[in-house]
């Protein structure tokens, strides 16, 4: 693939925009409470300055309207000089809607930490197109606004990837998970009552340790197929965002899969294993998977399993190509962070993932 742009580090004291590029939910009534919580945990872990782009919380009804003026909060925050990084507020799916009114050149001309995950992987390939490299992780509401307190898997993701010009070195698979949870109170008991609390009240606090969210032990990385060693460089895929913008420019061309590890979030969509399977075989048919060296997966059912080795293995016929599954880097807690185009390598026979590089300048 071509050489990418690598974004100068954040550093402490510089100021962060908070951007709803996508899903406007960040400013919803029920959903401000946790934004602030979000914004303020950030803000004290990081030692940085948040500012929201101005559309920012207008609310998802507005933003779903009005996809122009997400565009507008992307080229202000790139523009803006004061303005070092962006990290999105959520996800959500229509990014689509938002390309037209871009200029992928200020993109270009402004090169600057881009993170978030599931729709924002339509940003993670505007941006390569820009050939500007981007970070496939956290976004404000989850994982950094999660219940309790952020943990410190995903902490200490973004602070060596985004904060640190060292090499990423090793990604270990997390020691436990949690699905995400988007209840606005919890429960607890008091003597012999269970009692109803608010869980992102107004305060100065960026924990509540009463907050307990149940963990699950983590189960490690598994091959589902391959062996030895691979290397390539990373291209996140969650699928439904990347199958709407097929057919534009802003779709990855071959150049940018070949050699490449793809970090796929695959599942069999909303229950459906045939979903799943037209999913994967609409990217088998864009030659994604042709000369890929290796896909990287969050954890899969069985029925998901049997679907991607129907097609990778028998229907695209690369029986050769690695296969691992249990990335944290999908819609659970903790996250890991991925920059789009770093080299990355994998060990079939630990298993052990390794990124060779540092993630920023």
């Amino acid at each position: 693939m071509k050489k990418l742009i690598i974004p100068e580090k954040l550093n402490e004291g510089d100021t962060v925009a908070f951007i709803s590029v996508s899903g406007g939910r960040a400013g919803d009534a029920d959903m401000l409470p946790r934004y602030l919580l979000g914004k303020r945990r950030f803000e004290k872990i990081f030692h940085v300055k948040v500012v929201e782009t101005p559309n920012a919380l207008k609310g998802s009804k507005y933003l779903y309207e009005h996809p122009e003026k997400r565009a507008e909060d992307l080229m202000w925050a790139l523009k803006e000089d004061s303005v070092k990084g962006i990290i999105c507020n959520q996800g959500g799916d229509d990014s689509y809607r938002v390309l037209p009114y871009i200029d992928p050149q200020v993109i270009h001309d402004h090169p600057k930490v881009f993170m978030g995950f599931s729709d924002i992987a339509t940003w993670m390939a505007v941006f390569a197109y820009a050939g500007v490299r981007a970070y496939y992780g956290p976004t404000v509401l989850t994982p950094i606004a999660q219940p309790g307190k952020l943990d410190a898997y995903t902490e200490e993701a973004i602070r060596r990837t985004l904060f640190s010009a060292e090499v990423i070195g090793e990604i270990k698979p997390a020691e436990e998970t949690t699905p995400i949870d988007w209840n606005t109170t919890y429960t607890v008991k008091k003597g012999l009552r269970e009692v109803q609390c608010e869980r992102f009240p107004e305060t100065d606090a960026i924990e509540d340790p009463n907050d307990i969210i149940p963990w699950t032990p983590g189960t490690g990385y598994k091959v589902l197929q391959g062996t030895g060693k691979v290397t390539g460089h990373i291209v996140p895929v969650c699928g439904g965002p990347l199958w709407q913008i097929m057919g534009t420019r802003y779709f990855p061309g071959p150049d940018m899969w070949e050699d490449s590890i793809i970090a796929l979030e695959h599942c069999n969509i909303y229950g459906s294993k045939l979903a799943g399977l037209h999913e994967l075989r609409a990217f088998a048919a864009a030659g994604v998977f042709d000369k890929a060296k290796a896909v990287i997966t969050g954890p899969m059912d069985e029925d998901s399993e049997e679907t991607i080795l129907k097609v990778i293995c028998r229907e695209v016929r690369r029986p050769d190509m690695v296969i691992l599954e249990n990335m944290d880097c999908i819609h659970r807690t903790p996250m890991t962070v991925l920059p789009v185009g770093a080299q990355m390598e994998i060990d079939c026979d630990v298993p052990r993932i390794e990124i060779s590089e540092p993630g920023v300048l």
